[in-house]
Parts: C-alpha cells; structure tokens; sequence
C-alpha cells in the first residue's frame, strides 16, 4: 500500500465488500469485568480502505488506523491473511 502507518495492526474478518473500494471489518476482543471477572466478547465493526477490491466476505485482514478518508472510514487494509 501506498499509505505508511507507525499505528500497530487489528485483525479481523471482513463481513461486507457491498461498497466500492471498501469493507466492513469485524474484530473481536475478550474483556474482563471489572468486579465479577467474568470474560466477554466485545465486537466492533470497522470500515477501511481495500484500493482493488480484493477482499471478500470471510477474508481475514489486518488493518491500521490512518488519516480519515470520509466521514467513518479511518482505516486501511494493510494485507490479507486468508
């Protein structure tokens, strides 16, 4: 890619590839809570910049935050994984 990002890598899975040069990304964390320590799952979506269309619904992908390039697109895909 042409952008360069010093900001550390999120994985997840693409989940929409409905929009021209763009996908949805779901990433998944496990949280703890703070007084009952239990673990959770927390998802959020993330739309990000795919230049040539290349992922997939199911593709699993790195993006990186940059500087925003629409109203709610502030990432970019950097590879695919899978």
């Amino acid at each position: 890619m042409a952008e360069k990002t010093n900001n550390k890598l999120i994985r997840g899975v693409v989940v929409s590839d409905k929009m021209d040069k763009s996908v949805v990304v779901s990433v998944s964390r496990v949280k703890t809570h703070p007084l009952y320590h239990k673990k959770f799952t927390v998802n959020k979506r993330y739309k990000a910049h795919d230049l040539d269309n290349s992922c997939k619904n199911g593709d699993v992908v790195d993006i990186a935050q940059v500087k925003p390039m629409s109203k709610n697109k502030n990432h970019i895909v950097i590879r695919k994984i899978s």
